[in-house]
């Protein structure tokens, strides 16, 4: 069991800095993270000193500087704090040490950003997330840059997003009178899916070991049809594997508040307290190594794969993102009276044309090459994106626009028959989980963000592009006709925004085919697959607006763009290099086995005979179709830029690892348990609970 006491008691927080600080250097600090101004050399020296003796109390005799590569994981140099000194070893960690770090920045991805030969690459403390001990390793969070500045990770382009759309955001705030508010912040809380299997039994699949998902395998009887799985009760193994992570996020100050069973077999969730957005990603990130090494201590492995397996929900980690101001305040609460909360109604109207100008850029940066098999797949949202407000708030700027008086009521749970429970508020919105982004009441949900994603890429877009939106207002409330009346001014802009943006808003179910209907004629695009998003980054107006609001360079997109066509390719091929070894080396022997068994019988019936038959058309086709595989997979090199060697996967070698899976797994149910001598689904679904 662990207390309230031991919460927080590995990170160096402003209150272990107010302890630990002497009282002029803390309140030095204070001032220049008000400010946003750089350290003095004595300030910093301070710092690292009291930062290494906290360290040193908690068994720490490394530090590194944490920082996240374009690979999307993290990555860290541990250096020992030991150094010498008139030939004596002494422990020494500078403020030098603590700001700035020099890692080799040759092999991490930078899409042509820099040359070879400039090895060269700094890593800077990023003041805004606390340190943290992990592993007894002091973890400084910092950004990280190329020789020349350029960006090479995914922390700085949010850090610059985060105050891209607090200027914007401020300039809104107080047009409408609160001079107190000098800043806004995004937070998220970030819902995290995953699965468990049997450690065992993953190292018994090549496919899962080498691609995090299954390549092949048929659905046993039973998978999720019951929906007996979700919110059910935590198996025994499971429970005290979560007691253990729960234990460690604790310590680490992460507020890991709600756990359960997801809808498929041998999945998971946690989820988070909301956070700034920078340090709420900085711990989504430690959140998913937490359960990737607790699983080990427990003989299972964590899959993050958004999907692992074949006709079972896949994994997502649900973004839901809200702004508030320095003086607390929820912009996206829409108050007890929504009607007269125009403040409200513009920063919503702001996201309804964010959103609907930059579909396409949501749906990019919501996925990777794993998330192709889940957006869409009557399990996730749609690729489709579109907004569901809820029908209180789309009422109200419907009532705007068609200039009718106000008929918003206070609802209350009386309204379900509880007379005693009458005072508690009935919520503006309801949930649709068919929606990619939807409002939950005083947030929004942004739903497709793939499980194993780094959630710094969304947020660097939404707060982006929320920004532009916002400074489109601000410049028209700023010279509207009605400018010394903000609230009439305000109410014409929420106007404009909807004639013009509305065929975004989509209340109904996105599963379905006429929503796909319905969609085409609004002139939503229905963007299937990652690669042919990745498109959208090298057109004009995306780098005008990246420019616009300082988040990236010309170069810096271009280089982005190159090593997410490069990691798309990359992935691909591996799955595709495995999968042709499984045909050779699993199931073409598998299906020579059953059919050796069943001639060892002698004399079949003709149904045996018949069987025999078709296993032998099935493995004929396998081969054939092998041969096709590793052709397609041959000719990639061979395409001279990257986009047509990802059209080329995508198109060719893909449909080819589809069709041979199809084909086996009709099969693999109909196999005798001895031929089979790895782990199936049924295994993998229900091995946690024995």
């Amino acid at each position: 069991m662990f207390s309230l006491s031991e919460f927080g008691t590995k990170v160096f927080n402003e209150k272990i800095m107010k302890e630990k600080l002497p009282s002029p250097v803390y309140k030095k600090w204070i001032e220049t993270m008000e400010k946003k101004d750089s350290l003095d050399r004595v300030t910093a020296d301070a710092i690292a000193h009291a930062m290494k003796e906290w360290a040193l109390e908690h068994n720490c005799t490394h530090y590194c500087h944490w920082f996240q590569p374009l690979t999307g994981l993290t990555a860290e140099k541990h250096d020992a704090f030991i150094d010498i000194k008139g030939g004596e070893p002494i422990l020494k960690f500078s403020g030098k040490s603590l700001i700035k770090g020099e890692p080799d920045a040759s092999s991490f991805p930078n899409g042509g950003l820099r040359s070879t030969f400039e090895a060269r690459g700094y890593t800077y403390w990023d003041c805004s997330s606390p340190a943290f001990i992990h592993d007894n390793v002091l973890c400084i969070p910092t950004i990280f840059v190329g020789f020349h500045g350029e960006t090479l990770d995914m922390k700085w382009p949010l850090l610059k997003s985060i105050d891209a759309i607090s200027k914007q955001a401020t300039r809104i705030v107080n047009a409408f009178g609160d001079k107190d508010v000098t800043s806004v912040t995004p937070y998220i809380g970030l819902e995290q899916e995953y699965f468990l299997v049997d450690r065992e039994l993953f190292l018994k699949r090549e496919d899962l070991f080498l691609t995090g998902k299954t390549l092949f395998g048929a659905l046993p009887s039973k998978g999720q049809e019951l929906e007996d799985h979700y919110f059910g009760a935590i198996p025994a193994r499971v429970h005290e594997f979560m007691k253990d992570v729960n234990k460690t996020l604790w310590e680490l100050g992460i507020y890991a508040k709600s756990e359960h069973n997801e809808v498929a077999p041998a999945q998971f969730e946690l989820a988070p307290i909301f956070n700034t957005v920078n340090v709420a990603v900085d711990q989504n990130q430690t959140i998913m190594e937490v359960l990737q090494k607790t699983a080990l201590k427990h003989n299972m492995v964590c899959l993050l794969h958004e999907k692992p397996f074949q006709g079972v929900n896949g994994s997502g980690k649900h973004n839901n993102w809200s702004l508030i101001t320095n003086t607390g305040v929820n912009l996206f609460d829409p108050g007890k009276d929504p009607h007269d909360n125009i403040q409200f109604l513009v920063f919503a109207c702001a996201l309804i044309q964010a959103v609907d100008d930059h579909q396409t850029l949501i749906r990019m940066a919501s996925s990777n090459p794993g998330n192709d098999f889940r957006l869409g797949a009557n399990e996730a949202p749609p690729a489709i994106v579109s907004i569901f407000l809820g029908q209180t708030i789309e009422n109200l700027l419907n009532q705007f626009m068609e200039k009718q008086p106000k008929t918003y009521e206070k609802n209350s749970l009386n309204e379900f028959g509880i007379s005693s429970l009458s005072y508690l508020p009935h919520d503006s919105s309801d949930r649709n989980r068919t929606s990619p982004v939807a409002f939950t009441g005083n947030k929004f949900e942004f739903r497709m963000l793939g499980s194993s994603m780094n959630a710094a890429h969304l947020n660097v877009i939404i707060n982006t592009i929320v920004a532009d939106a916002l400074n489109d207002i601000a410049n028209k409330l700023e010279n509207h006709k009605y400018r010394q009346d903000k609230r009439k001014a305000a109410i014409d802009i929420c106007i404009e925004i909807m004639k013009k943006h509305k065929r975004i808003l989509f209340g109904g179910n996105g599963y379905s085919d006429e929503w796909i209907k319905e969609a085409q004629k609004r002139g939503l695009p229905n963007i299937r697959t990652f690669a042919e998003s990745l498109k959208i980054l090298e057109e004009k107006s995306t780098i005008e607006l990246f420019m616009r609001h300082n988040i990236f360079s010309k170069e810096e997109l271009k280089s982005r763009v190159d090593v997410l066509y490069t990691n798309y390719i990359n992935v691909r091929l591996i799955e595709s290099r495995t999968f042709l070894h499984l045909v050779n080396a699993v199931m073409i022997p598998t299906i020579i086995k059953e059919i050796t068994m069943i001639n060892a019988m002698g004399t079949a019936p003709t149904f045996l005979k018949r069987k025999v038959e078709f296993y032998n058309s099935v493995m004929i086709e396998l081969s054939e179709q092998s041969l096709k595989l590793e052709d397609a997979i041959s000719k990639t090199s061979e395409f001279e830029t990257k986009s047509e060697a990802a059209m080329h996967v995508l198109k060719e070698v893909i449909p080819l690892m589809e069709n041979m899976r199809e084909m086996y797994d009709k099969i693999e149910n109909k196999l005798a348990f001895s031929s089979i001598d790895y782990p199936t689904y049924k295994d993998l679904f229900f091995g946690l609970n024995n």
